[in-house]
């Protein structure tokens, strides 16, 4: 199915404010609510759907990729989708945003506190945590990047422990937390004005997860993870430049005593091509050609990103004229276009000469074809060049 635009999502334009952002999220999260919404799977949908386009339009530098590249950008790789999230992972991960929804509280991972007001009871549910991001450059070259490519990255993180597989205890010596009797939360039911209000929060007694560890891991600690290696095989798509990132969800550093990988962030490096520039989309390649060239018209190879064309140079070419190779630049990174190759016409002008070539060139001097008369079309490009600078 194909995705709605984040701005769509929220019903905010594209000049929002930040705090316009977050306005909007909680309106959406308030009315697709899933207390609000009890058995309604397109609501649950929408406010999944919500909490995606949230998660990119509230940071910075993922807003700039999506205005720029659209969902294409996001990579499939890059950024956050609620498909793979339960509803308390979306809750855990925007715990902030449920905070003071339209002046009712909600508790810390996203439960309910409209118990008798219409909207049910709090969520029964666990606390779920999440380990740490990790960041990684890749360069690529010209080529790379034009046609897309994996790589494989040997990653130093931490990792669920080998000995208690990541829960912390040694053996399954756990226990119910007597606290909030497993459910991960403690429940409060406050009389006011606008009658009896229930709360929920996290057990502070267990951290949220229900269970209380009798003996640690002697491995870990109690903590459930440790040092370890990772090799993975991540696909980076064609049209991607400098400083772009990709984020490969789950792929960062193990939660403490299980809950949710961190995600791995993949920041873009270029390296510099030997005889091509980047220009966006485009290609540029500067070609010096000699007068006699310029002047009786030549052909010419030039480098391209998988090889090299040949070029025709007419009689009577122009310096600073500019010949396009269409689609032999870089794919944009959402496939909707190619960029061209531009080659830029140089006259190379030699700085000495010898006493024979000058007496050639006063000579040819003399001669009326040398003498300059600018056409009608020399004329418009130097008024083109002249606006440049106005």
């Amino acid at each position: 199915m194909t995705k709605r635009d984040y701005y769509e999502v929220l019903d905010v334009p594209k000049t929002a404010t930040k705090e316009e952002i977050k306005k909007a999220y909680r309106q959406k999260a308030i009315r697709y609510h899933p207390d609000k919404n009890p058995g309604d799977k397109e609501a649950e949908e929408k406010f999944k759907e919500a909490a995606e386009a949230y998660e990119v339009l509230s940071d910075e530098n993922k807003k700039a990729r999506y205005d720029r590249y659209g969902h294409a950008g996001m990579s499939g790789q890059g950024g956050f989708s609620s498909s793979g999230m339960s509803m308390e992972d979306i809750f855990s991960h925007f715990g902030d945003i449920f905070d003071d929804i339209g002046g009712f509280k909600f508790g810390s991972w996203g439960g309910s506190v409209f118990g008798n007001s219409g909207f049910g009871g709090g969520r029964q549910g666990r606390a779920v945590s999440k380990g740490s991001n990790l960041r990684v450059k890749v360069k690529l070259n010209l080529e790379e990047i034009s046609q897309g490519t994996e790589k494989k990255l040997k990653l130093k993180k931490y990792v669920p422990c080998g000995t208690c597989k990541g829960s912390g205890a040694e053996g399954n010596s756990h226990s119910t937390c007597t606290t909030c009797k497993g459910t991960g939360q403690v429940t409060h039911v406050v009389n006011s004005i606008l009658g009896r209000m229930q709360t929920t929060s996290i057990c502070d007694t267990c951290g949220g997860s229900g269970r209380i560890i009798t003996q640690k891991c002697t491995a870990c600690y109690g903590e459930g993870i440790e040092q370890g290696e990772e090799v993975i095989t991540i696909k980076i798509p064609a049209g991607v430049a400098e400083g772009m990132q990709l984020t490969v969800n789950g792929k960062g550093n193990a939660a403490r005593r299980g809950g949710i990988n961190g995600d791995l962030i993949v920041v873009i490096e270029e390296e510099q091509h030997p005889e091509l520039i980047r220009d966006g989309n485009d290609l540029i390649y500067p070609l010096f050609i000699s007068i006699p060239d310029a002047i009786m018209g030549t052909t010419a190879e030039i480098p391209t990103v998988n090889g090299k064309a040949k070029i025709k140079i007419d009689s009577g070419t122009q310096p600073g004229k500019i010949l396009r190779l269409r689609g032999k630049g870089i794919p944009e990174v959402n496939g909707y276009r190619t960029g061209d190759l531009l080659v830029t016409i140089n006259v190379w002008i030699p700085k000495d000469v010898t006493r024979e070539e000058r007496t050639l060139l006063e000579k040819l001097n003399q001669s009326n074809s040398f003498r300059p008369h600018p056409s009608s079309e020399d004329r418009t490009f130097f008024q083109k060049m002249r606006n440049l600078f106005e």
